[in-house]
């Protein structure tokens, strides 16, 4: 059995914590964040930073996160490309995605480019990280942003989402995403050229690259990797903004269509309707509706045969 451990930061921490949502184990170890089984391999991250993989798949599924750290060996830290000085208050193409750790409704992708002469105009209408927003201001702001900057939205229904899972894990799919949304939209904006792409890191910049050279129309030149991306530049911030409006909207519409009130996120709620889905259509009806690989739809099949 492989064993593999890396050290991550405390931001990293918690981009896996949700990433991993649909395979976390209930069972409580000290010093740990959280446990999580995935594909055969056991993920356990420590308080202290640590976090270790355990299984055959050990080594492949590390590697979505970080250069290895075998058991005694000295620290290895992922390598991310210095960002430009003053990114700030430059010409951007920021990326980011919603609807990763959510059980129900889609996974949007939004590119947006924000002008340096720009900048002022949106510090003034508020646009900032979305997680500090609510969110009817998110849908109010996300309307204007959409009138104000160019943008490329992409939406992945959990239909589409299913048919494709198999082939792509969930991080290919997402650098599929980014790499399409941000092609698309630089065909937009030609022939002004950002100085900067700068995508809200989900995976380390080695990784991203390598999925992206399978894609047709790969973007390989002037990207650029940061956590939490909103504090670095307002174009991350604005494409958080027009994603997480485009899923709750995405959201109301699969709930009126249901006749359900889909929650986001994937807790005990999720199961809960999940099941009650299964019963009326099977997993049929469900596969529209879900991301069935996550744990809720066989928490949800033990709900039925109670």
């Amino acid at each position: 059995m492989s064993n593999v451990i890396i050290k991550v930061t405390t931001t990293q921490m918690e981009k896996m914590k949700q990433s991993y949502q649909p395979y976390l184990l209930s069972k409580k170890i000290p010093y740990t964040v959280f446990t999580a089984k995935k594909n055969g391999t056991t993920i356990t991250a420590y308080t202290s930073g640590k976090v270790m993989f355990q299984g055959a798949n050990a080594e492949k599924e590390a590697n979505c996160w970080g250069e290895k750290q075998l058991t005694k060996s000295p620290q290895v830290k992922s390598k991310t490309s210095a960002l430009p000085e003053n990114l700030s208050s430059l010409s951007v193409l920021g990326s980011d995605e919603v609807g990763n750790g959510s059980y129900f409704g889609p996974l949007t992708v939004c590119a947006a480019y924000v002008d340096q002469a720009k900048l002022k105009q949106l510090k003034q209408l508020g646009v900032r990280d979305s997680k500090e927003l609510k969110d009817p201001q998110i849908i109010q702001l996300a309307n204007i942003l959409k009138d104000t900057i160019p943008y490329q939205l992409l939406v992945l229904t959990p239909k589409k989402y299913n048919e494709i899972q198999p082939t792509y894990n969930a991080v290919r799919m997402k650098v599929a995403l980014h790499n399409q949304a941000i092609h698309l939209l630089l065909k937009k904006i030609a022939p002004a050229k950002p100085d900067a792409i700068l995508i809200d890191q989900f995976t380390p910049e080695t990784n991203f690259k390598k999925y992206a050279r399978l894609e047709q129309n790969q973007i390989q030149e002037k990207l650029y990797f940061v956590t939490k991306g909103e504090q670095y530049h307002l174009a991350v911030a604005a494409a958080s903004i027009i994603s997480r409006a485009s899923f709750l909207e995405e959201l109301d519409k699969e709930s009126a269509e249901i006749g359900m009130n889909l929650p986001s996120g994937a807790g005990t709620k999720s199961d809960q309707i999940a099941a009650k889905i299964l019963q009326q259509g099977g997993i049929s009806l469900l596969a529209n509706y879900a991301k069935l690989h996550f744990a809720n739809t066989e928490k949800a099949k033990k709900i039925l045969d109670r």
